[in-house]
């Protein structure tokens, strides 16, 4: 593919990491609007996502299946850029692989407290929603409920868009709500401003509701010196209803 950089920018090496309920596949349409502009581009799945996958792993294993990929592609000076529960999987991955990572890129992420796990943010009828879906799944997995998606995720699309997103994700390993995580060791490293952080966040994105719940400001707070790029007119899933203005947010995120 013909590079298209400007004569401003440098050739970076983005890695995506997805949310709950997603593939890297879905993350395809950004990636391919990032690779116009001369960019180079992995979009991995995360252990324990997508159809048929095994919903009993681990975090620490999903964690491991990333890191993997990114050893073994010989992957450095990347900018690691997380949606949403995959701000999970990147501040782990800050931990054990600093030297392989020039910025962190959280993109309407969870940025957890030291100890605390997904469930811990989110509001209380989601949590006991969550439960209660967690309870009747025989392998403890959470399918995230089509109103939800609509009124939450999608809620900048239409319902067509809408339906044929829904029909794109699978089940969530209970492992990626429930694992309360020793981020002692991330809190270190952007402290002491070891490793860039950047915070996107999109006006549109209700997928946890406005107040003191929401991604903005509770979550780039917690990053202490972090850039903070904002941009409108999309959902918390940009990823299918406005991939490229997503791309070029991202490389605003990620640019030195």
């Amino acid at each position: 593919m013909k590079e298209n950089l400007s004569t401003n920018e440098t050739k970076q090496t983005y890695v995506l990491i997805h949310g709950s309920w997603h593939t890297g596949e879905l993350l395809q349409a950004t990636a391919d609007s990032l690779r116009k502009q001369g960019h180079e581009v992995h979009t991995p799945t995360i252990a324990g996502h997508g159809a048929g996958a095994d919903k009993t792993i681990s975090h620490a294993d999903q964690v491991a299946s990333i890191a993997r990929y990114i050893t073994e592609n010989e992957l450095s000076n990347i900018i690691l850029v997380g949606h949403s529960y995959g701000g999970t999987i990147i501040t782990k991955l800050a931990e054990e692989m600093a030297e392989r990572i020039h910025r962190l890129v959280f993109w309407s992420a969870f940025v957890l407290n030291d100890g605390d796990c997904i469930i811990d943010e989110v509001p209380a009828p989601f949590q006991g929603l969550f439960g209660q879906l967690r309870d009747a799944s025989p392998d403890k997995s959470i399918m995230l409920p089509f109103p939800i998606w609509r009124e939450a995720f999608m809620n900048t699309a239409t319902l067509q868009e809408a339906q044929m997103s829904y029909e794109l994700l699978s089940s969530e390993s209970q492992a990626s709500f429930y694992t309360k995580l020793d981020l002692k060791k991330f809190y270190e490293l952007i402290n002491g401003q070891k490793i860039a952080c950047s915070y996107l966040h999109c006006t549109g994105d209700i997928g946890l509701p406005p107040g003191d719940y929401n991604w903005y400001p509770r979550f780039p707070n917690r990053l202490g010196l972090c850039r903070v790029i904002e941009f409108s007119g999309a959902s918390h899933e940009a990823l299918f209803n406005d991939p490229v203005n997503l791309a070029k947010h991202i490389i605003k995120a990620g640019r030195d």
